[in-house]
């Protein structure tokens, strides 16, 4: 069986490490999984070649056994949307599919960023939070959203460079059930008297934010490289639990290999170590 992660650009992604450390200690030897450069004009097609549609003929079965699914990154979490059979409640929702499952010749979405969140900040002992902020509008920052209402939480402030671009989040939230305010990063002292800020900004970005984030209690910055990231060292010497963008990539993938696999023995502690000996190669590397 073969699984890939495709976007663009695709280089950096740590998800080929973690998918096939899970296949090599669940004894899945037939199984490979690739990385492909795709953008939203070639998505249609390649998705086409992977898995015809059902209908266009016998064709289909035999790529079916061939392939399992996908992992999508940017920037097609939500130009997959239309090239799918069937697509999961949550990513509707959350308007963006990252795991297409391939079976009897349709194409399933699923979202699974949004367990990943949930994972990373159970699993760092971040509880439930009464109020929260997040940082930056899109595709992730719309999973954040629906993290944090599957978390209790039915209102927050998102805080992006300009309102006009964050009419795709503010609808998500719609449809979520989230009272959102939009405002501006200038505005982000005022914002910051929360349980909990989510990063979702790009390496680098909220570098400039660090010293007004340093008195949060909790941060989640979705940055896994480089880390930590001067706002995740800023909340941590002031004594705040921060949260990595690993851990939400980690839990993710585990949710993804479930899907394509029908399995639920994951092993968790072999992906994680996968990935980090990945980074810490790359860390390495980089400094030489």
């Amino acid at each position: 069986m073969r699984a890939a992660v495709m976007g663009s650009p695709i280089g950096h992604s740590l998800s080929p490490h973690l998918h096939r450390a899970a296949y090599a200690a669940m004894g899945l030897d037939g199984w490979s999984y690739e990385a492909f450069e795709c953008d939203e004009a070639r998505l249609p097609g390649l998705l086409a070649e992977l898995v015809p549609v059902r209908g266009q003929g016998g064709a289909e079965h035999e790529e079916e056994r061939a392939w399992a699914g996908l992992s999508l990154t940017m920037p097609l979490k939500r130009a997959v949307l239309p090239l799918l059979d069937t697509v999961s409640d949550l990513a509707v929702e959350v308007g963006g599919a990252n795991t297409v499952v391939f079976g009897e010749g349709l194409r399933h979405g699923h979202n699974t960023d949004v367990h990943g969140i949930e994972r990373a900040l159970a699993e760092a002992g971040v509880p439930a939070p009464r109020s929260a902020t997040v940082l930056g509008g899109g595709a992730t920052a719309a999973s954040a959203l629906a993290a944090l209402r599957n978390l209790g939480l039915h209102a927050t402030t998102l805080l992006v460079r300009d309102p006009a671009r964050a009419g795709e989040t503010v609808e998500v939230a719609g449809r979520l059930g989230v009272a959102l305010a939009v405002e501006t990063f200038d505005k982000l002292d005022a914002y910051t008297e929360v349980d909990l800020v989510v990063s979702t900004l790009p390496g680098g970005a909220a570098d400039v934010f660090a010293g007004r984030l340093a008195r949060v209690p909790a941060l989640f910055d979705v940055v896994y490289a480089p880390w930590p990231t001067r706002a995740a060292t800023a909340v941590r010497e002031a004594g705040g639990t921060v949260v990595g963008g690993f851990a939400m990539l980690l839990h993710q993938a585990v949710r993804q290999v479930e899907l394509m696999t029908g399995r639920t023995d994951v092993p968790v502690e072999a992906m994680r170590a996968a990935g980090e000996a990945e980074i810490a190669r790359r860390s390495a590397a980089g400094a030489h």
